[in-house]
């Protein structure tokens, strides 16, 4: 009997730049992300809710490849693809992008632009993954969620039977650039349901972090730039920080930045995706906050403050659909997900996580419970 062995690292790299008015023509940026062997030639897919919000993107972007045209090329049009979880429900627009790199011969030297929300951004990530075993992706984040958590980070993926991002690939992008300009045309919704994904980062890694938030708590509802761009940048800086300290490709059955997560894609697909995504993460935190709480692990004092935060920034933090008997169902599919010994993430005190490797179903419906009252008193008695 015979056998090999071999071991082997590879090193991946990506930038994260920060601008405004990305596509005018006198911003240097996007051509200074491509490096300088050649042409580098793109094929765009744009979230259709950002066109409609932007309605000169499209001519922008197109403006400004001519504008640099001895460096950048287009290989097409942008193709343009519904925003949201449609995105990622229905498969026919993955597979209109694999088909486009069929059409077009894009090939891995090439570059696919996704310019959107997170939705957007996971499909269009796996198309540019699986396409020829990896084409390289760039991520242009238009939503506050995507351009402080999900297009940051380095996983790509679509639902499939039903369960929140079943088929996926882990994909390092090539480049992200965050534009705030697209945030201004953002609903209340939108802008409010990003900072779910901040208040997560902060309450399980950086107390300073959440004493910012805190004190910003009025800007930020009242969507102050300047409080949002501060809070995307430290966002990204710490999940940048996390991908290389951490465990970046989910080989273990810890993921910590999944705090209140097992209990949001639940209730996402139980509510048909009604609530947005950073929605259904406020009220998994609240969730797993109250348990923490109500479990001896987290003090009441900072309880009192995280539950307070979150309705200062008018998030609901009970919804109905936490007493349907499948939201249980939801730290199931967790486990499934990631395999392994279930492992969740709660809350010791503001600034530090601690994993467990159980939960109580009767003290989970207690905390649903309380959460209730909370949500129907809307302050912290």
């Amino acid at each position: 009997m015979k056998s090999l062995s071999q071991s082997f690292a590879v090193a991946f790299q990506y930038q994260v730049h920060f601008t405004d008015q990305l596509f005018q023509t006198e911003n240097p940026l996007l051509n200074e992300v491509f490096p300088k062997d050649g042409l580098a030639k793109l094929f765009v897919v744009v979230d259709q809710g950002v066109a409609e919000a932007h309605p000169q993107l499209l001519t922008d972007i197109k403006n400004y490849v001519n504008a640099h045209s001895g460096l950048l090329s287009l290989f097409a049009d942008p193709l343009v693809v519904p925003g949201g979880e449609e995105a990622k429900n229905n498969t026919q627009y993955l597979q209109q992008i694999v088909e486009a790199v069929d059409r077009h011969r894009i090939d891995r030297h090439s570059y696919i632009v996704g310019i959107g929300g997170g939705a957007v951004l996971d499909m269009v990530g796996l198309a540019a993954a699986v396409s020829h075993r990896g084409v390289r992706h760039i991520r242009i984040p238009t939503t506050v969620l995507s351009q402080n958590d999900s297009g940051v980070g380095v996983k790509n993926g679509i639902n499939y039977f039903g369960k929140k991002n079943f088929l996926g690939t882990f994909a390092p992008p090539y480049a992200v650039i965050n534009d705030a300009t697209f945030l201004s045309t953002l609903d209340d919704r939108d802008w409010r349901a990003g900072i779910a994904e901040a208040i997560k980062v902060a309450l399980i890694k950086d107390a300073a972090f959440w004493e910012r938030l805190e004190q910003d708590v009025t800007a930020l509802a009242n969507r102050d730039q300047p409080a949002m761009d501060y809070l995307i940048y430290r966002c990204a800086e710490m999940h940048l920080q996390h991908i290389a300290g951490g465990d970046p490709f989910e080989m273990g059955s810890s993921r910590p930045l999944d705090f209140g997560h097992w209990a949001a894609h639940k209730l996402e697909q139980l509510t048909d995706y009604q609530l947005r995504h950073g929605e259904a993460v406020a009220i998994g935190i609240a969730l797993d906050v109250t348990y923490s709480y109500l479990k001896g692990m987290l003090p009441e004092a900072d309880f009192h403050r995280i539950i307070k935060l979150l309705l200062q920034l008018g998030f609901d933090i009970y919804t109905p659909e936490l007493a349907e008997p499948d939201l249980l169902r939801g730290l199931d599919e967790f486990q499934e997900h990631l395999g392994g010994q279930l492992t969740i993430m709660l809350l010791e005190k503001i600034g530090k996580g601690v994993e467990v490797h159980e939960m109580g179903k009767s003290l989970i419906q207690q905390a649903i419970g309380q959460l209730a009252e909370l949500q129907a008193a809307k302050v912290v008695s």
